[in-house]
């Protein structure tokens, strides 16, 4: 073997086993326990050192833990893979924990709680995946694996965190599915992680804006295809911006574009779940999206994939909410944190009903859902996130 590709292969295992951990902490002003690194309040992230605090928020110290009322992150500079967080909270901690681009996790620990995150560039074998502007410093595209700790009692004690090979649900889709980075808005796909156990990580490819023609084009797609493993699901959610196009044959496009893209996932080993799309605010009394969601529903019985009707279930939820209907919603397209969330318990409710195999990862205290009955608006608790930007997302 000739030295240099030695070489290369010895450094790219180099870099395999520093990327896979297990990377342990203990937060706090107290001494670490045996096998932790320590972590004070003041020990900010940087590049040489590969984790620390970051970005918004400064966590203070406590008697054997931080804390940090508002939200704080932690960052860890990763590989693109799946990783298993496992989080103890302090004693009499109520946490939330969000990763990368305020993806829920968790909604409340109290106690020793796992989730798994997906982490991922750009690039893949090839190509890279065409980012706007605007996305280019999104949390969900960087070097790092990043945690927010949030809500009324932020204590962290310890932090575990080890590379995992688990199954992945893939998301592709526009605005009302990707990982809002900023507050006050969010999407279904954000909130989905959450009721998910460790067994399972969620990447969420969707962007504001997107069609199924400007997926393909900027290599979304090929991303997710690069990365596809046998037995993965790929949630599939557009229509928004596709009926947009003014073209005599959008609509035609459109359809075989899912059709084309059903048969890849499949002839790549991973199974497809077809979604219509969610309702406009203006879409309680008279759909807005025309032959979109039933161009779905015909590809979904022509190619027998699973369906999740959210198109129809969106409008059950906004009808049961009556002139409350605008608590759920940040414009007439755009949901908030409380309206997102309910749309993900529909998008959950789809896949127990018509994903089974999926189910199955569900987090046991998870409750079958009725978008006929949502939680009231004003029992809904979330932290918001420290970052904040009122700039409208893309799409319409």
């Amino acid at each position: 073997m000739r030295a240099p590709l030695l070489l290369s292969l010895l450094a790219a295992t180099a870099t395999l086993q520093a990327g896979s951990g297990p990377w342990k902490f203990d937060f706090g002003s107290g001494p670490p326990a045996r096998g932790f690194t320590a972590v004070k309040a003041g020990d900010r992230y940087d590049a040489a050192k590969g984790h620390g605090f970051d970005l918004a928020g400064s966590p203070a110290d406590a008697a054997g833990h931080v804390t940090g009322r508002g939200g704080y992150y932690f960052s860890l500079a990763v590989p693109e893979g799946c990783y298993r967080v496992t989080v103890t909270p302090a004693k009499g901690a109520d946490l939330a924990v969000k990763a990368e681009s305020r993806r829920l996790m968790l909604s409340r620990a109290t106690g020793t709680e796992s989730f798994t995150v997906h982490v991922r560039r750009p690039e893949f074998p090839g190509g890279a995946v065409r980012l706007k502007d605007r996305e280019k410093p999104y949390l969900h595209w960087d070097d790092k694996l990043t945690l927010e700790f949030n809500g009324p009692a932020p204590d962290l004690d310890r932090l575990e965190i080890q590379a995992v090979d688990v199954p992945v649900v893939h998301l592709l889709g526009d605005s009302t599915v990707t990982d809002q980075p900023y507050e006050p808005w969010n999407s279904w796909g954000q909130m989905l992680p959450c009721f998910f156990g460790p067994e399972i990580a969620i990447a969420n490819h969707a962007e504001s804006g997107e069609s199924t023609r400007s997926s393909l084009s900027a290599k979304r797609f090929e991303k997710v295809y690069r990365s596809l493993k046998k037995g993965d699901h790929v949630l599939l959610q557009f229509g928004h911006n596709d009926m947009k196009d003014q073209s005599p044959d959008a609509l035609a496009i459109y359809r075989s574009n899912l059709v084309a893209i059903v048969k890849e996932v499949r002839k790549l080993g991973g199974n497809p779940v077809l979604l219509t799309s969610v309702e406009r605010s203006g879409g309680v009394k008279k759909e807005t999206l025309g032959g979109y969601p039933d161009a779905v529903r015909s590809v979904a019985a022509e190619l027998d994939v699973p369906l999740i009707d959210l198109h129809a279930m969106s409008r059950v939820f906004y009808q049961a909410l009556g002139d409350r209907l605008m608590l759920a919603f940040q414009d007439g397209t755009h949901h908030n944190n409380y309206g997102s969330y309910e749309l993900a318990k529909c998008v959950v409710e789809g896949i127990r009903t018509k994903v089974p195999d999926l189910a199955k990862k569900l987090r046991p205290e998870v409750k079958p859902f009725d978008p006929a009955k949502p939680d009231p608006p004003e029992d809904f608790i979330y932290p918001a996130s420290p970052v904040k930007d009122l700039t409208k997302p893309d799409g319409d």
